[in-house]
């Protein structure tokens, strides 16, 4: 449609102009005296389009002539600043192949030809953050070669470039360079120089995946605990964590807590903090209840925390690994001091419901001689002690028979009995 138009334009331009040519009968006179020169219109009309076109041409030409010095200093800067990006895509690759040396090159590089168009008053788009970015890698590849003078010298200088007060773009390339620093930090093994690189990230990038990851590392090699759990569950909330590594990170974590407290006051203000998903964790359970006893705390408290582990047992035993129930029925012997009531009907109630299960026997049998009750306490751990399969239960239960073999004055049979804890005490 356009084309049909212009098409009928340019019938209708040459028929106005063939009419006006064609009958214009005008004359244009000069008089130059003593001369007079008869033009016609039509030429004198071309006479002044021919003129015009040759004024412009030149001008044009003129134009063009005095421009010559500048497109070709433009041309240069263009050349330079194709030269900078491939200087930039070179240290990248390098720096991701390993030649740490030729990336550095690279950078040194884009930073040379950014000074020079600097010093020509270029105008560079993104030069400040290009000089930041290049500033980085050299700084990489200096970390790599252990040049940790220089790293640091390159950092500064990707600082200067990038201010707090800059664009969005400069705001994350300096957000980028500290979680950077704060990863030369863990490989330097200094994880308080990584903390305090952290601590200086706005809020909003301090919760980035890659942020809690690095403060995740930095708080273990400080032995920051209680601040590596709480990042731990923030990485898992955040799907920074598969649920698998969460929770064996936290598990081992806690672990840690628990076995680095010092009296039972912190280690139970550290199991006030615990989620009850972690208080009902075997594992968890079972080195707090451990813990507990070494400190001289509360047998009572111990047992409220072997609890959830003990009801596990008798309801689904193939949930529990055998080292789990090893230590289970361990720390119950060893939290046996002031036995309640409670305590002691679960215990026989449990030993009734399943008579041929020797853990039982030997933890209802350790209850009654915890109890006083000599005679029924030695009757079960006789009948328990040829079944247990544990090394440390057997050695115990020959250890309480042998006491009890002395109080009734039985030389033999005490003999006997410490022989053979003192067998399975070193077979463990």
């Amino acid at each position: 449609m356009r084309a049909a138009l212009w098409f009928v334009g340019l019938f209708a331009l040459a028929v106005a102009l063939a009419l006006f040519a064609g009958n214009n009968q005008g004359v244009v006179t000069l008089f130059w005296l003593p001369y007079r020169v008869d033009l016609s219109l039509n030429m004198v009309l071309l006479l002044l389009l021919a003129v015009f076109a040759t004024g412009y041409a030149a001008l044009r030409a003129f134009s063009v002539l005095v421009m010559l010095p500048h497109q070709a200093k433009r041309w240069r800067q263009q050349q330079k600043e194709r030269q900078m990006y491939q200087a930039l895509v070179e240290s990248l690759s390098h720096l991701q192949a390993g030649r740490y040396v030729r990336a550095r090159k690279s950078a040194l590089v884009l930073l040379k030809l950014s000074d020079e168009l600097r010093t020509e008053h270029a105008d560079v788009p993104q030069d400040a953050t290009l000089r930041a970015i290049a500033h980085m890698l050299a700084a990489d590849s200096a970390h790599a070669l252990r040049d940790v003078e220089a790293r640091n010298e390159h950092y500064e200088e990707a600082m200067n470039d990038v201010p707090a007060n800059g664009t969005l773009q400069q705001q994350e390339v300096r957000e980028g360079a500290q979680m950077r620093a704060a990863r030369w930090a863990l490989d330097d093994r200094d994880p308080q120089e990584a903390l305090q690189r952290l601590a200086q990230l706005p809020p909003g990038a301090s919760r980035r995946t890659m942020a809690l990851r690095i403060q995740l590392k930095a708080s273990r090699l400080a032995h920051a605990t209680q601040s590596a759990l709480d990042t731990a569950r923030l990485l898992a909330k955040h799907g920074g964590l598969s649920q698998e590594a969460a929770d064996s990170i936290t598990r081992g974590l806690i672990l840690e807590q628990l076995q680095h407290t010092h009296d039972a006051d912190q280690l139970q203000r550290a199991w006030n903090g615990l989620q009850p998903a972690d208080q009902r964790a075997p594992d968890v359970a079972l080195a707090a209840a451990r813990k507990l006893m070494e400190l001289q705390g509360s047998p009572s408290q111990a047992r409220t925390w072997l609890l959830p582990v003990w009801e596990q047992f008798l309801q689904a035993p193939q949930s529990l690994s055998g080292a789990q129930v090893q230590r289970l029925f361990v720390n119950l012997q060893q939290a046996l001091d002031e036995l309640d009531a409670d305590w002691l009907a679960r215990i026989e109630s449990a030993q009734r419901a399943a008579p041929q299960e020797p853990r039982l026997l030997y933890l209802a049998g350790m209850a009654c001689v915890q109890r006083q009750l000599w005679g029924k306490g030695e009757q079960l751990l006789q009948s328990a002690v040829g079944r247990l399969s544990d090394a440390p239960l057997r050695a115990s239960a020959w250890k309480a028979l042998a006491i009890m073999a002395e109080q009734r004055e039985d030389t033999a049979a005490a003999a006997r009995a410490w022989r053979e804890a003192a067998l399975h005490a070193l077979s463990r």
